[in-house]
Parts: C-alpha cells; structure tokens; sequence
C-alpha cells in the first residue's frame, strides 16, 4: 500500500470529524468489551485457581453428594459417618483419614453478632497436623490449637479488621452459637478469601454448640503414595459403592483430587469465557456494519472526488486500495482505543472485586499477544467491512462520476 494513500485516507477520516467518531463507537465497544470480559475472565480463572493452591497434592477428598450451594458436603442430605471412616482406612494405601466439619454459626463481639464459617481441628494430634499441612496455616498472631485445647479458638485475617467496632486480639472473649470462647491466634492473609473468614475451633466443641452427631461432612485421605492416588482413588469409589450397593454412574458421593478440582474450574470458566467472546463479537458485528455503511455514504458523497482522481490517472486499484485504508484506519484507531478502555475497565473490576473479596487474587495481567491480536481482528473487521464499498467506488465512470 502507497504511503501517500495512506496519508489522504488518515486526511480523509478526519475531515469526517464527528461522523468518523460514530461510526468507531461499535468497534470501540465491541473490542473493549472483548478485552475487558477476557481479561477478568483470565483473572478470575487464576484467582479460582489460586484457591486449590493450598491442598496437598498427596490427598483426597471424600464428601457425599450436596444439594445446595455452600461447603463442600455441608449440604449433602446423607452424611459421611463413622462407617464410611472406617471403610476408607481399612483400604491399601490410604495412610490416613481426617474428618471435617465445616458449618455456619452466630459470633458475637462487642455487642455485635454476624453468622460466619465454623471448621473443626481434630482430636488427634498426627490428624491435626494433616489439617494444618493440606490448608497451609500460617499464623500472624498467637498460636494453633493442639489436641489438648477445649473453648478456644483461631480466627482468620478478617478478624484483625475493626468490623466489630474495636479491634479483636488474641485474649479476647467472643460469643460462638451462644457460648463463650477464647481468641488464641489468627491467620495470615490466605489467597483463599474463606479461610480469611473462618472460625477454627477443636472437633468435641463443635460438634457441642452445634448439637452434631456421628457425622462428617468431608473425609481427607492423605495416602502413603503420591504416585499411587490415581490407584488408592479408583479402589476406593468401588469399595464405597460395593458397600452401599451402587453400580458405577449412580454414586451418592464424590471423591476428587486437587488437580481435579482444578480441572473442573478450569473447564467451567473456560465455557463461560467463550460465550463472552460470543457475547462481545455481536458489538463487533455492528461496528463492522456502522463502518460498512459510513463508507458507503462516503463514495455517494465523493462520486465527483473519484472521477477527478481517475481524470488524472489514478486507476481502480488506487481507488480500492484508498477506500480499503480508510476503512482498516476506522478499525485500527476504534480497536486501540477499545483496547485501552477494555484494560482500564478490566483494572477497575479487578480493585474493585480485590477490595470486597480480601483475600481473593484477583489481578489483571497484561496479555500483550492477545491485546495486540484485539487490535489487529478490529482492522480485519473495518477491512472486510469496507471491501464492498471500496469495490462500488473503483469501479465508477469517469465521466459519469464528473458529471454528478
């Protein structure tokens, strides 16, 4: 492509002023809509993910089936119990198996009361330290509970905030499900935003607020082969289902590694981001038309411009290729420009969902390839936008154009 042709199509563009702008505003749209659902798309698959990061690769989690949302088998209408324990340990491989609770109850603090996470720490103390290993504590303030603690407990990092009023410190009394408890530590800001929010408290005493039973809501099973969990899994699912009298496809009851968890997250947010593309490709669709139709506006209105520009030799290549580079400078700008407001509204969301979900990473980062990919795609779309315009207007007369 000629220079000079480049040169009058950028003249061109902007003697069109305000009607140059409008018809951008699709593209604008579109690949800022693009850029910014990707991005954060992206960002959340990273943060979701970062959430797995703490488990242990050598564990499995065992839970029955749930039937709302809240924590994993929390739900679940039939519970794991002593039995299933048992089960699970009596299996070659499996080292050992912890289990978990995880529920809601009433805490109070100076007079203010909110509903919030509870877990439990086993009694054992070879148990405890599984619980500490797969979730990764690390404490800021304080001490972790050991087997021989009752009516104490450790908080997470949102509990250091002035939420309640004043300041929590390890000593305080705080009120649990109506009974009285003692703060011995707290978290360091966790990348999981639930651990940030959780109660840690011994098994006995949950299970005592909370009127529990001979029942579990999760079973970790760390296994004495990391190479071997594929295996000890497999063994373990027909074991379960002989015992509850299953065939394969009917299971009342989930059991997953991390990386499947993962992969499954991954999958899902994987889906979700192509039905935004799909989404944010209908706002292209409409800019392409917007440029479509501003261009051919502009061979109706400059017939007279192309028969003086084939009077003095300019041929129909020329008049394509002037044509066609207005049209892919209508996209080109229209997709920088939509790249920039796509980053600078991916960057907001992501501040703003960081600073609701503290402990949730949630972080943009800056895809060069695919940004660039953006802006280039909104050239090719005012390109084939224009082809047909571009086409009508190097294929005038002449003389008729003249004579308009």
């Amino acid at each position: 492509m000629k220079p000079r042709l480049i040169v009058l199509a950028s003249k061109n563009i902007r003697n069109r002023g305000v009607r140059s702008w409008l018809t951008m505003i699709g593209i604008f749209i579109g690949i800022a809509a693009v850029v910014a659902l990707i991005s954060m798309g992206q960002g959340l698959q990273a943060a979701v993910t970062g959430q797995f990061a703490a488990l242990d690769p050598d564990k499995l989690i065992v839970t029955n089936v749930d039937t709302l949302f809240g924590p994993p088998g929390s739900t679940a209408v039939k519970k794991l119990n002593e039995h299933d324990k048992e089960l699970i340990e009596s299996v070659n491989g499996v080292d050992i198996v912890v289990q978990r609770l995880i529920r809601t109850a009433s805490f109070e603090y100076n007079d203010k009361t909110d509903f919030k996470f509870v877990a439990n720490i086993p009694q054992e103390k070879e148990a405890i330290q599984v619980v500490y290993d797969a979730l990764n504590l690390e404490l800021e303030k304080g001490r972790l509970l050991d087997e021989n603690d009752r009516r104490k407990v450790i908080l997470g990092h949102d509990y250091m905030s002035d939420d309640f009023g004043k300041p929590l410190r390890v000593g305080k009394k705080v009120i649990i499900q109506g009974e009285e408890f003692e703060v011995i530590g707290f978290l360091k800001k966790a990348s999981t935003f639930t651990l940030n929010g959780i109660i840690i408290m011994p098994d006995e005493d949950l299970r005592d607020i909370l009127d529990i039973g001979d029942e579990f809501d999760i079973l970790v099973v760390q296994v004495k082969d990391m190479d071997k969990l594929s295996d000890v899994k497999d063994i373990l699912e027909k074991k379960i289902r002989r015992d509850r009298d299953l065939d394969e496809g009917e299971d009342d009851f989930s059991i997953q590694t991390p990386q499947q968890g993962i992969q499954t997250i991954n999958t899902i947010l994987d889906t979700i981001n192509l039905v935004i593309a799909g989404i944010a490709a209908i706002s292209l669709l409409v800019g392409g038309i917007g440029i479509t139709n501003t261009m051919y506006t502009s061979v109706v209105e400059r017939i007279r411009e192309i028969g003086i520009m084939k009077s003095v030799g300019a041929r129909n290549s020329d008049i394509l290729t002037l044509f066609l580079a207005e049209s892919a400078l209508l996209g080109l700008v229209g997709g920088i420009i939509g790249v920039i407001i796509g980053l600078a509204l991916a960057y907001a969301a992501a501040s703003g969902i960081s600073a609701a979900f503290g402990g949730l990473d949630f972080s943009i980062s800056l895809n060069v390839p695919f940004l660039i990919f953006a802006a280039l795609f909104s050239v090719f779309v005012g390109m084939i936008s224009g082809v047909f315009p571009a086409l009508q207007a190097s294929k005038l007369n002449p003389v008729d154009a003249l004579r308009s």
